[in-house]
């Protein structure tokens, strides 16, 4: 790994700025999602508040001077939520430029492309990064840039906290799941097999949705929508979901930005070692996972040196924290 330059941390710093400034604008213009409108019922006008795409709202009351200053006032409201926010979607096309030119564009841009909509969503809490795409957020919280061999990867991991309420992020999918946001980022993107838990786009990248291990009296699955992606429970992630989760912004290969959730670095080098020791583990992946369990512990060590490792030991099971011995 090398350490960004000067000028590359204040051009991060100012990308990470305008995206917050973008997803507040974002979120403010999808309020005025759906629109306002008059609607007849029995020869009456009403003032009527859609709120999804299939129609579904609210009457306000007949029409009215109070209803049309309502009416205006939500139309004068949309306006400007729409030009604040083309506004700076045009400072982030420029912050883009700028940032492809001093190469901190690094995430490949599928992934980006998710993680965004995920962002639109609001439910970045709800989904957590695992596996090689961590590293890229790692690298922004220690300014520094790994070697492409640790970062090369065809898919990414998505970690739902099941402990979440299905009902209300199923909401914020806007009743689409969690495919029908990939869907958005590329519409290319399927499932594999019918009730899987993987997605893959025409160009065979995958997005894998994974939970930890529930209570064996739970059954039900963990889906958002019919036709949807079904999570498959994967062993030893309960020490990871438990552990202090990271939320930073990354840039991807394009220069846009993107939020990205991510385990404590400490833990994530932890368990990373603790799968190269698994004997179900893949032969192949073990060196790596090692590498990179290394790297971040590097990492941790040489430029976040306020996070010691025993804090985070004590929050994991017992065979994880003895993987400390290996970095």
């Amino acid at each position: 790994m090398k350490a960004i330059t000067n000028q590359q941390r204040l051009h991060w710093v100012n990308t990470e700025q305008l995206y917050e400034n973008y997803l507040a604008a974002f979120r403010h213009a999808r309020s005025h999602a759906y629109g306002m409108r008059w609607k007849i019922v029995r020869e009456v006008e009403y003032l009527f508040r859609e709120r999804d795409r299939r129609g579904n709202g609210k009457v306000l009351g007949h029409r009215s001077p109070e209803t049309e200053a309502i009416l205006a006032s939500f139309l004068a409201g949309k306006q400007a939520a729409t030009e604040r926010l083309t506004a700076i979607e045009a400072q982030l096309a420029e912050q883009a430029r700028l940032n492809k030119a001093l190469r901190i564009a690094r995430v490949p841009r599928v992934v980006a492309r998710v993680l965004r909509e995920i962002d639109r969503a609001d439910l970045a809490g709800s989904f957590t990064v695992l596996g090689t795409q961590a590293l890229y957020a790692y690298e922004n919280l220690a300014g520094v840039q790994y070697l492409s061999e640790l970062l090369a990867s065809g898919d990414v991991d998505l970690l739902f906290d099941a402990r979440h309420k299905l009902t209300v992020v199923a909401e914020k999918m806007d009743g689409e799941g969690l495919l029908g946001l990939l869907k958005k980022a590329d519409r290319s993107f399927e499932c594999i097999r019918k009730n899987g838990y993987r997605a893959a786009n025409a160009g065979q990248f995958m997005v894998d949705l994974i939970i930890a291990p529930r209570n064996m009296q739970i059954s039900d699955p963990i889906t958002f929508s019919a036709n949807d992606l079904v999570a498959a429970e994967v062993p030893g992630l309960q020490w990871l979901l438990n552990s202090p989760m990271v939320l930073t912004t990354v840039v991807d290969e394009n220069g846009s930005p993107a939020q990205m959730r991510v385990p404590d670095p400490r833990a994530f080098a932890l368990h990373k070692a603790w799968l190269s020791q698994q004997a179900n583990r893949e032969p192949i992946k073990k060196p790596r996972d090692l590498a990179q369990a290394r790297a971040i512990a590097a990492t941790v060590r040489e430029f976040l040196p306020h996070l010691p490792f025993d804090y985070v030991l004590t929050a994991l099971h017992g065979d994880v924290r003895a993987m400390s011995a290996l970095l």
